[in-house]
């Protein structure tokens, strides 16, 4: 470890962490010395009488109970697996460039080399320590080799932490900026190689690997017991190390951006601001793009080149991002990869496993989509199955068209009959002839809206009263559907892995293995929290407007790089259709959404195909 200022503050800490792992082997150990010393006072005639035999008839079960106790948190802290991040496990054989390039970096900066690289589906990248046995790292002699060393089975090294690198900085960053991102974090293996801050970071994993086994569901009640007093324990000691463990992280990192600074310390300024970008075009793409289609049952396969085609479209329509186009002349870093495909596509797998809950491998209702099929294996699916179910909706409420409406009694379902509905006719009419007109009677009475949910209820407080029952039964009717559902998408499919990636030779990225992470909490990181039925009404009104300017204005479904799926007129996305959905959502007012149809030719009147 370096002299750096960081490193000996972090040094510090972690002596203390120590101090405090030897206190409470200390005071485990406490009633067990006093024992020892009252048996060794017995036995040489010294600590005799009434009083000496009481405490040491009761101060010996009580230490052999402390002892038996303590033994059991410390094995339980000893074997308890430590929470690994899911990721892509990349070879040197996947990726001879990119080792290298790694390598040579950690030679430029002294310090230890990373003993593998790994990828994760997000715009971050750090070190992690993966020496617990129950991680399975690779043999030491693979280790050492990728470090730029020997093999010595003589002699045990410590090994060096992996490499998690953001697969998005692949796509989207040069081999330059690439390089000078991961100075700061490669430069962190000097500090973590030191015996006492490796110690401390394994005694904190420990316990906190130990209050997971702990709170773990679904034991005995003997287990539950047991396990009860080791999470005290664990909880105690993680609350004394609390403060000390920060303080060491940090001046790891300080320590790190220290030596650090020494290397492409100008490019990396630069390169900071495609971290930015990169984490706002990702974001973007998941939610506005990828999110969709998951929900189909589709999983975009080539996310990491998706970034790319965002943040291009994002710097053809920001002026402020103009600069950042002229970079991809450049060499991109995932040249660095021997197979760029099969990485972007097992990224992309695991990041619809973790940010949805999908499936580990494609299946019949989990099944990879290209960008070119995008638009009709998607967006054209997922407005026509939202339009069928708006209208399922509306045949249970027992919905006509109402007297007066310009749409034929064709049978079929249109347009005209959802915006009819929606319409407060009655205010209108009011308004113009001054009273209230009959109402509709339906051929069979409606149910008794089922009421909405408490959190929905404030949501559609600004709606109509149509609008809010509609909504309701919207939300209701997707929540049986997503619980009727079968199989479960998260829990009974297969551990399989993507095709390109299982019949792909040694060399190429594996696939991330779910014994070594906890996949029964999927999505680990939801994107968006749940739909309120105000905007699960808003997405099936927008769906069926979109069916009808399909089927009868020639309108086509496309992608939005940025806002996912867009209708297309005439080749141009058309604009301006969300403020007057919610107009009608809001007020009841059909009239600018009615306009709007009526300028690019859509014909509410005429039946649309369902999904």
């Amino acid at each position: 470890m370096g002299v750096e200022a960081g490193a000996q503050a972090a040094r510090s800490r972690a002596l203390v962490v120590l101090r405090i792992r030897s206190r409470a082997l200390a005071v485990a150990l406490l009633p067990a010395a006093v024992a020892v010393i009252l048996l060794a006072g017995a036995a040489t005639g010294r600590l005799v009488g009434p009083g000496w035999d009481a405490a040491r008839w009761i101060l010996t079960p009580v230490a052999v109970l402390v002892l038996l106790a303590a033994a059991g948190v410390a094995l339980v802290v000893a074997r308890a697996r430590p929470a690994m991040s899911p990721t892509i496990p990349v070879n040197e054989e996947a990726a001879p460039d990119l080792y290298r390039m790694v390598r040579d970096l950690a030679d430029r900066l002294d310090v230890p080399a990373p003993s593998a690289i790994a990828l994760t589906p997000d715009c971050d990248s750090w070190l992690e320590d993966r020496t617990h046995r129950a991680h399975g790292p690779p043999p030491a002699e693979e280790h050492d080799d990728i470090a730029g060393g020997g093999t010595h089975t003589h002699r045990r090294h410590p090994v060096a932490p992996v490499l998690v690198i953001g697969s998005p900085f692949l796509w989207w960053m040069r081999v330059g900026e690439l390089r000078a991102v991961l100075a700061p974090v490669v430069a962190g293996t000097g500090p973590s190689a030191h015996p006492d801050i490796a110690a401390a970071r394994r005694f904190v994993r420990g316990l906190d690997a130990a209050v997971a086994v702990a709170s773990a569901p679904h034991r005995g009640r003997l287990s539950r017991a047991g396990l009860a007093g080791v999470g005290w324990v664990a909880r105690l000691l993680l609350r004394s190390c609390r403060v000390h463990a920060v303080e060491l992280e940090r001046g790891v990192a300080a320590a790190a951006a220290e030596r650090a600074q020494a290397v492409d310390y100008g490019l990396r300024i630069v390169a900071q601001e495609q971290v930015g970008l990169a984490y706002a075009g990702w974001d973007r793409l998941l939610t506005r793009v990828a999110l969709p289609a998951w929900r189909m049952g589709r999983w975009p396969s080539r996310l990491d080149a998706g970034v790319v085609a965002a943040l291009t479209e994002l710097s053809r329509r920001d002026r402020l991002a103009e600069g950042f186009a002229s970079r991809l002349g450049e060499r991109p870093a995932c040249d660095l990869l021997e197979e760029p495909g099969a990485v972007d596509e097992a990224a992309s797998l695991l990041a619809a496993r973790l940010f949805h809950g999908g499936p580990a491998g494609p299946g019949p209702d989990w099944s990879p989509v290209g960008w070119s099929e995008y638009p009709e294996e998607v967006v054209d699916r997922k407005w026509r199955v939202d339009a069928a179910r708006l209208h399922r909706v509306l045949d249970t409420m027992g919905v006509r068209p109402a007297p007066g409406s310009t749409a034929p009694n064709t049978g079929g379902p249109t347009l005209s009959r959802v915006l009819d509905h929606l319409t407060d006719r009655a205010d209108r009419l009011t308004d113009q002839a001054g009273e209230t007109p009959f109402t509709t009677r339906s051929p069979e009475p409606p149910r008794s809206p089922e009421p909405p949910p408490d959190d929905d209820e404030e949501d559609l407080s600004g709606t109509t009263p149509r609008s809010a029952t509609l909504a309701a039964r919207l939300s209701a009717a997707l929540s049986r559907e997503e619980t009727t559902a079968t199989p479960s998408p998260s829990a009974t499919a297969p551990s399989t892995v993507p095709s390109t990636a299982a019949s792909s030779p040694a060399g190429s990225p594996a696939t991330p293995d779910p014994a070594l992470w906890d996949d029964r909490t999927l999505p680990l990181f939801p994107l968006q929290p749940p739909r309120t039925a105000r905007e699960l009404l808003a997405d099936h009104l927008t769906a069926m407007i979109c069916c009808a300017a399909m089927d009868t204005a020639g309108a086509t479904p496309g992608l939005d790089w940025l806002d996912g799926p867009t209708l297309l007129h005439n080749g141009e996305r058309t604009a301006d259709l969300a403020p007057k959905v919610l107009t009608l959502i809001e007020d009841g007012d059909s009239t600018p959404l009615r306009a709007w149809l009526a300028e690019l030719g859509i014909r509410p009147e005429k039946p649309v195909r369902l999904g």
